[in-house]
């Protein structure tokens, strides 16, 4: 299996420039926060989506999402110019379905389970282009322009804290900072509740736990399960997963708007979950905070 390289990455970051947002890293206590929250569509997604699109350049694009890459991938259409239809799992947050229509994509509510068979069959049906959330190179090399930019802006950086959902992030961000810094520790980090990839590397093989267990989490963002593409990134350039619980996931979204000024739905607040609760070694640490877009209700119950 063909992986992604640090010169597709740096590919990726010249097809980007000027659309996604280059985001600073942001002094948490001891820490850096690296606030993808910040881009045009609230989340990382924006680059991945936008590569894919630029580097294929369809007549028209369908995706399965939980919200953030239907976003991101209708914001990339609309500059290109081309139609976008986005199937969302039933129970995907209003304000992530209102933000993909607002980028003038179609909306289609599916169940859980239903979500990749219905896209395919969109596809084929209407001559789109499956362009999926995390299951593609180009995804892969797009999202991977988070960690160049962490090591460039931090080159002493120690320990890099990544969530995991389908993988597409932490792929590309271990795949960058390995090739340029291979001593820096890369940590994924996913809820109890949704911990298939510590149990596909513990296996050695991709695990998928499906909807029924996955869909217990508050981290919407993060209840996808690996591919084989995505596992085969992870367990090369990943070098440990750890998971966090729902009431400290909870507690770092929170605390990321204390301490840091910054907006985190729970999938974004996972690594700084992490960090709080001492399971991780820390050095110089960068958390990457994925996104922001979280239901306004649940936001008001944390903070």
């Amino acid at each position: 299996m063909e992986l992604v390289t640090i010169d597709d990455i740096r590919t990726a970051a010249g097809r980007i420039r000027g659309v996604a947002v280059r985001t600073p890293l942001v002094r948490m206590g001891e820490a850096w926060v690296k606030p993808e929250s910040l881009q045009p569509v609230g989340a990382f997604k924006l680059r991945g989506a936008y590569n894919a699109v630029a580097s294929l350049r369809p007549d028209g694009v369908v995706t399965h999402s939980s919200g953030n890459h239907g976003q991101a991938l209708a914001f990339a259409a609309r500059e290109f110019g081309v139609p976008c239809v986005v199937v969302v799992p039933e129970g995907t947050p209003r304000v992530k379905t209102a933000a993909i229509e607002g980028w003038g994509a179609e909306v289609v509510v599916v169940p859980p389970e239903q979500r990749e068979v219905v896209a395919e069959k969109l596809a084929a049906e209407r001559g789109l282009t499956l362009v999926p959330p995390y299951d593609h190179r180009a995804v892969i090399a797009g999202q991977g322009t988070v960690g160049l930019e962490i090591v460039e802006d931090l080159p002493d950086v120690e320990v890099v804290l990544v969530p995991v959902g389908g993988g597409g992030l932490a792929s590309g961000v271990g795949t960058a900072v390995k090739a340029l810094r291979p001593d820096v520790r890369v940590i994924g980090v996913e809820p109890e509740l949704a911990a298939d990839a510590a149990e596909s590397l513990a296996a050695g093989r991709p695990v998928e736990w499906g909807t029924a267990r996955t869909f217990r989490t508050v981290a919407d963002g993060l209840r996808t399960a690996l591919s084989e593409l995505t596992f085969a990134h992870i367990s090369r350039r990943i070098d440990e997963i750890v998971t966090v619980s729902e009431d400290e996931i909870k507690a770092a979204m929170g605390h990321l708007a204390r301490s840091a000024r910054l907006v985190a739905e729970p999938s974004g607040a996972v690594t700084t979950a992490a960090l709080l609760s001492g399971r991780v070694a820390t050095g110089r640490t960068v958390v990457v905070l994925s996104g922001g877009n979280v239901d306004p209700e649940l936001y008001r119950q944390v903070i």
